[in-house]
């Protein structure tokens, strides 16, 4: 995981752009490098993953244009051997630097061509232009705002543009490139496409195992060492199983739960003993969650209520993996709720209302799974790879008839389920486990403590005088209020960051709740135990 910063214009100078990337070290603890470009700035922390040496450093420069990039551009080593045959020279391994050669031979149509999770800014020299772009789903991150003078600033994390920037911070718009101030759609990855749409299940589930499989693959491809988070839930589960197929070594696999009443703990360790993984344990206590909460929706910048209570697990076990490992690249087992279905989703009135449902989850991923995942292993001086986020499996999930996706099986996510099943991927009793909530599964005491620390705070009154100040995603429980309040502390005035809070769709029968997790519905069943 790196960090990028561009200003493209004349308005700030280096120092300020060098005070503003120390607050983003832990993304690249390795190097970082401050440049003029044209008449604006480049900036770049180094996490190395790809190309270790010295010659991998960002910025790239290319006749005078310059390049930033944080991403893993998959299948970088056919798109360079094509670009050495147009007559490029590459000086390192980085799979970033075939950007700007990509850039001068196709233009802004590159964004499109790519199998990547990225986050990019170009400087074109020859045009004296800004370009940047951001992958499909979002998975990394990218923000912007402007300064005084009105030139654009981006960054990777928001926190990085509070002293830069006037006005509010946006997040980059996915599957978006943005050239001579205007943003443009490149790809819209949740729009189904009709001609990739297979009728028979038998089909379905071989290409969603496959395409699975081959989005796993790709993210083993490391210069650096890869670890695996592992609840014991069917999706970090699958990516594990399909990791240690393809794996000469045992992997290491990583779990975490409260001290008193962990749920997960027991099913990471069945499946780790499956894989015949190298398991770890982290536990946690309240005081561990109390303590972090402050820091960690600072990490965030989000005041979202789901979003912050997973990240608390997760948060904790990526610093304990940083602390007491050398691994850098992290696989987890993102997405797959959105694409697949949630226990909300089962209430969906019909397959058109899931489709609608799944496409504004996939287009909203970037504010809530995906930031989480980004930002506590990001924190930790790790880097996020999210197999469920291929854009080739998300492509074809999404044009799978809804019809098939609904929970007509009585078992969530049916086709991902069936299409492992009988292989020995996993056992049977973790490949149909009911689906637990993440928050949740780490111990349902880790959210009541939450809860309980929050209503401590402030009596009825008080909580009904603050709550009402924002107009915006207005707070409607005291843990709402004081995850908001935690949040303008360092982003004031900056919520329209985050759409709204991550909740059930209200207009669904059985979905009218007051708390994002799936233990207040009625269907949660045997999912926590």
């Amino acid at each position: 995981m790196c960090c990028i910063f561009s200003v493209c214009g004349p308005s700030l100078d280096l120092e300020e752009l060098k005070k503003a990337m120390l607050k983003s070290v832990s993304r690249g603890p390795d190097d970082a490098r401050a440049i003029k470009a044209g008449d604006g700035l480049m900036g770049f922390q180094r996490l190395s993953i790809m190309g270790l040496t010295p010659a991998g450093m960002q910025p790239f420069e290319l006749k005078g244009s310059y390049s930033v990039c944080n991403g893993e551009i998959y299948g970088f080593a056919k798109i360079k051997k094509e670009l050495i045959k147009l007559g490029y020279q590459f000086a390192s391994d980085s799979d970033c630097e075939v950007l700007l050669p990509m850039y001068q031979e196709y233009g802004v149509k590159m964004f499109a061509m790519l199998d990547a999770e990225f986050a990019c800014v170009i400087y074109d020299e020859k045009n004296n232009k800004w370009i940047a772009a951001r992958d499909p789903i979002g998975i990394r991150p990218l923000y912007y705002g402007y300064t005084k003078a009105h030139d654009i600033v981006f960054a990777s994390e928001p926190k990085c543009l509070t002293d830069l920037t006037e006005g509010k911070i946006f997040p980059f718009p996915p599957g978006h490139y943005y050239e001579d101030g205007k943003f443009a759609s490149y790809s819209d990855i949740a729009r189904p496409d009709e001609s990739l749409r297979d009728s028979e299940l038998d089909t379905v589930c071989a290409k969603i195992r496959d395409l699975l499989i081959a989005g796993v693959e790709k993210r083993l491809v490391a210069d650096a060492k890869v670890g695996f988070l592992l609840s014991g839930g069917l999706d970090s589960s699958l990516v594990c199983s399909i990791a240690a197929r393809k794996s000469e070594h045992p992997i290491k696999t990583f779990a975490i739960g409260m001290r008193e009443d962990a749920i997960d703990l027991k099913y990471a360790k069945q499946t780790a003993e499956y894989l015949k993984a190298d398991h770890t344990e982290v536990i946690i206590t309240r005081d561990d969650v109390i303590n972090s909460l402050e820091h960690v929706i600072y990490l965030l910048g989000t005041y979202d209520i789901t979003t912050i209570r997973a990240s608390m697990g997760m948060y904790l076990l990526c610093k304990a993996i940083h602390e007491n490992t050398d691994l850098r690249v992290i696989l987890t087992g993102e997405v797959s709720d959105e694409l697949f279905g949630y226990k909300y989703t089962d209430f969906a009135p019909s397959a058109d209302a899931f489709q609608k449902e799944a496409e504004k989850r996939v287009r909203e991923l970037h504010m809530y799974d995906v930031l989480r995942a980004d930002r506590c292993i990001s924190a930790n001086s790790l880097e996020a790879r999210v197999p469920f986020g291929d854009l080739d499996f998300v492509h074809y999930v999404m044009s799978i008839d809804p019809e098939m996706k609904l929970n007509r099986y009585n078992k969530g996510k049916y086709l991902l389920r069936h299409a492992f099943e009988g292989l020995d991927y996993l056992p049977p009793e973790i490949l149909w486990r009911e689906k637990a909530a993440f928050s949740d599964a780490v111990g349902h005491s880790m959210v009541d403590h939450l809860k309980a620390y929050a209503e401590e705070q402030y009596d009825a009154q008080e909580f009904e005088e603050k709550r009402r100040k924002y107009e915006h995603a207005m707070p409607f429980t005291k843990e709402s209020l004081l995850y908001r309040e935690i949040f303008e502390k360092y982003y004031p005035g900056q919520s329209h960051m985050i759409a709204d809070f991550w909740m059930p769709n209200k207009e669904w029968e059985g979905c009218n709740v007051n708390d994002p997790s799936a233990r207040v519905l009625s269907n949660y069943g045997n999912s926590g135990k």
